[in-house]
């Protein structure tokens, strides 16, 4: 009886941990600053912008639509795109993924298939 009510106690609190890993909420966007300022279009010229919304990545240089998002147990984001990049004929597929900033909690991290940081981005407002 012991040994059930342990592995009972144990199973809750595995599950508790996986619940509270928050899911990342894409329906508002999320930008560095020159992001969340193109937010409606482009305003004003970058050389340097990330905007992240539920439906595409779009930095200085390319845009990225997305085809799959997948959750991760960790509350991160697998993201699998077509990218097409300014000056280039035609679309490329990647991967991405979002995850929380160890830096910012408020913060996301968005982190190319290579794992190198395209950049940190905040909620738009």
């Amino acid at each position: 009886m012991r040994i059930v009510l342990l592995a009972m106690a144990a199973a809750s609190v595995l599950a508790a941990g996986q619940a509270s890993a928050a899911a990342i909420d894409l329906s508002k966007p999320y930008g560095d600053k020159y992001g969340c300022i193109n937010k409606n279009g482009q305003e004003v010229a970058a050389d340097k912008m990330l905007l992240l919304t539920d439906k595409e990545l779009i930095t200085a240089g390319s845009a990225c639509t997305f085809s799959e998002t997948k959750a991760g147990a960790d509350g991160s984001l697998t993201i699998k795109a077509e990218c097409e990049a300014e000056g280039e004929d035609g679309k490329s597929p990647a991967t991405f993924t979002v995850k929380r900033s160890a830096k910012n909690a408020k913060k996301l991290s968005v982190v190319d298939e290579d794992g190198n940081v395209m950049g940190e981005v905040s909620r738009c407002r």
